[in-house]
């Protein structure tokens, strides 16, 4: 008898406790909390922001751009893709998960075709300093006819002479922007002046004028086309001397522990060439900035990174991992060279 009795307790309450429990979510909103903050950084730098007319530190989200729905316009004809053919030579995937891209791996219609339709606006930043200006006719001429044809493009020129710079004809929706910058000595002193002045112009100006940006080498030219395969938020290239078998001891990465570009020998992925990179505006900025505050950090403890800002990128990439990994002929390769 007091068995059913409580049973019948038990049955008229727990409806009423289930009542209870939900008013109570309601009142006070669901406690659980993401496991990693949205501002989380994986690397941590020790240099202090830079000084001068900076703005945060990172670009506004008013400026911030990301891709959307991946359309492209009816009635395009393509081949259609298969899930059996490919290629079997390469890996097309890191093992993160981005795409690792190589010739026969991507549609370059379809592809082109949906990143037109986005209409994003790409910015390249190239140093021309003293002899190094002889460059620019070879490198804009092959640009034009090779890089992101067809979509808009700004070359963001950095020069102590403004003289330099030649006049080449240029496709429907691309232009020249001229940055005059002081001279420098050393070829060190370039490579370590270009994300400094990179870094002040990207938070002042270009920011506000790109979606994409690409750090590029000025002595160099494109023999293939560099088309929209190459965009994501950050895309890394292959360096052409260290993708095949080269084990990640042997990388020429920093191996001195007193350099902010240290990385161990039991550590790595790939070896990443500083020729070109590039990505969202917003997130090129950062790794901009990180170069340039890593290096300043070096010199205040009397050390230069062994490859200068290559070392501290592969040091950037190995923990911020790059979403799209493009092969070494995606490298703008030296004057002379072919692929």
């Amino acid at each position: 008898m007091l068995r059913c009795i409580y049973r019948n307790h038990i049955l008229i309450g727990l409806p009423w406790l289930f009542i209870f429990l939900g008013f109570l979510y309601i009142y006070r909103g669901p406690s659980i909390s993401p496991l990693y903050g949205s501002d989380t950084n994986i690397i941590e730098t020790k240099s202090e922001p830079l000084n001068g007319p900076l703005n945060k530190g990172v670009c506004s989200d008013n400026g911030s751009w990301r891709v959307g729905d991946l359309k492209m316009q009816t009635g395009l004809k393509y081949a259609q893709p298969s899930t059996q053919n490919g290629r079997t030579d390469v890996n097309s995937v890191t093992n993160w998960n981005a795409p690792l891209v190589w010739e026969g791996t991507f549609d370059p219609v379809v592809i082109d075709a949906i990143y037109k339709k986005m209409d994003p606006r790409v910015a390249v930043v190239l140093f021309a300093v003293g002899k190094y200006t002889r460059f620019l006719k070879g490198f804009l001429e092959s640009a034009e006819k090779y890089f992101l044809v067809g979509f808009r493009v700004t070359y963001y020129i950095f020069t102590d002479n403004k003289g330099d710079v030649p006049t080449i004809k240029l496709g429907k929706g691309r232009k020249i922007s001229v940055v005059t910058i002081p001279s420098v000595n050393r070829w060190q002193e370039v490579v370590l002046g270009r994300m400094k002045w990179a870094t002040i112009t990207i938070d002042k100006q270009i920011r506000n004028e790109a979606d994409y940006l690409y750090m590029m080498d000025i002595d160099s030219v494109f023999h293939n086309d560099f088309g929209a395969e190459s965009l994501s938020p950050l895309s890394a290239v292959l360096h052409r001397g260290y993708y095949k078998n080269t084990r990640r001891d042997q990388f020429p990465y920093e191996r001195r522990p007193k350099s902010m570009a240290y990385i161990p020998t039991d550590e790595g992925d790939y070896y990443y060439t500083a020729a070109v990179w590039g990505g969202y505006l917003e997130d090129m900025y950062r790794l901009v900035k990180y170069c340039y505050t890593q290096s300043e950090e070096d010199a205040k403890n009397d050390i230069e990174a062994v490859w200068q800002e290559e070392s501290h990128l592969n040091k950037y990439l190995l923990y911020n991992k790059p979403t799209k990994v493009l092969h070494k002929s995606r490298q703008d390769l030296p004057v002379g060279q072919e692929l």
